[in-house]
């Protein structure tokens, strides 16, 4: 009978170390989980999200090491942001990270006490994200994304002084896009230029609408749309053969074939995000941090685009493109 309670005794105890160590192994692997979930797959956002991903790993948070980042892409679809948001909060990710504002929307709607990290946000007052700017006030902050839309109008002034006309195509159920259309035509009629607005409801609209657009145009303007700049190619496609310049208010759309802009990074206002994940991350509270901005704008010019239609750049905006920011041949 000792012998049987002494074996006992020792099964008990091995069994007790085993869980005990288990448990501990258990908690030393358990890394906080970030959900990034993005709106849908075009350069613009593409690069925000690989600046997260960067803003993380300068303060020392790296995937697979000591954060796991789930990343979901919602391919612009209503019940995939749902789901995937609700993905996130069912397992209990630490932070969720919404890149656009319906990302950011869908996300604040599920996460209860989770932190929400806007990446890129036009107007997060407007889209009843947070309460104010300087005082978010609840669980979510972020990048607010501002576009220097008058220092736009200013370069196409320098790039194309003829341009009398130009039509302004955007999304119209996209509030952000809407809005900085209209800051648009307004510094624009300020300098002279008549502006007439465009819109559509998809990328199925883009080849329709821009074909009746350069018939009655100088030039093209095109703010910061998903949608435009996932069909850029369509749209370029009828501005080159009508011969008239498209101007853009992103870097990505100027790569893709527009002639220039004046704008903030898309990268750089992802790398801004991640490092505000971080602040959370090391315990700061969203309703404590502002919502903030990246306020350096940069020049991109296609110096392709330009020549085929013949818009000379002029030298000092062609060597700061050059230094600061990008040139595409």
């Amino acid at each position: 009978m000792k012998r049987l309670i002494a074996s006992l005794a020792i099964l008990f105890s091995f069994l007790t170390f085993a869980l005990v160590k288990q448990t501990n192994d258990q908690k030393q692997n358990t890394k906080p989980i970030i959900g990034i979930l993005q709106l849908m797959s075009h350069p613009a956002l593409d690069e925000i999200h690989q600046g997260v991903v960067a803003g993380l790993k300068s303060e020392g948070y790296r995937n697979g090491k000591n954060i796991e980042i789930d990343y979901q892409n919602a391919q612009n679809d209503q019940s995939n942001l749902k789901s995937m948001s609700d993905r996130f909060k069912n397992k209990n990710a630490t932070l969720m990270i919404g890149i656009a504002t319906p990302a950011a929307q869908s996300l604040a709607n599920v996460a209860g006490n989770t932190p929400v990290i806007m990446g890129a946000i036009s107007d997060p007052v407007k889209a009843n994200l947070v309460k104010s700017l300087s005082h978010p006030g609840g669980n979510v902050t972020g990048v607010q994304h501002v576009e220097p839309v008058k220092k736009q109008v200013q370069m196409i002034k320098s790039l194309s002084p003829d341009i009398k006309t130009m039509g302004v195509i955007y999304t119209s159920s996209d509030d952000a896009s809407t809005g900085e259309a209209k800051e648009f035509m307004h510094y624009a009629k300020e300098a002279g230029i008549k502006t007439q607005a465009y819109t559509v409801t998809s990328t199925n609209d883009i080849n329709q609408v821009a074909a009746t657009m350069v018939s009655k145009v100088q030039g093209v303007y095109v703010p910061t749309d998903n949608t435009i700049a996932s069909g850029m190619s369509t749209l370029i496609k009828t501005t080159d053969t009508a011969k008239i310049p498209v101007y853009a208010a992103a870097d990505t759309m100027v790569k893709n074939g527009a002639v220039g802009t004046f704008s903030v990074s898309q990268y750089q206002m992802g790398v801004l995000t991640g490092k505000i994940a971080a602040q959370v991350l090391k315990g700061k509270k969203p309703a404590d941090i502002p919502v903030q901005h990246t306020e350096k704008g940069v020049y991109s010019i296609n110096l392709k685009a330009a020549q085929k239609l013949g818009i000379s750049i002029p030298e000092d905006i062609l060597q700061v493109a050059q230094k600061k920011g990008s040139v595409y041949k």
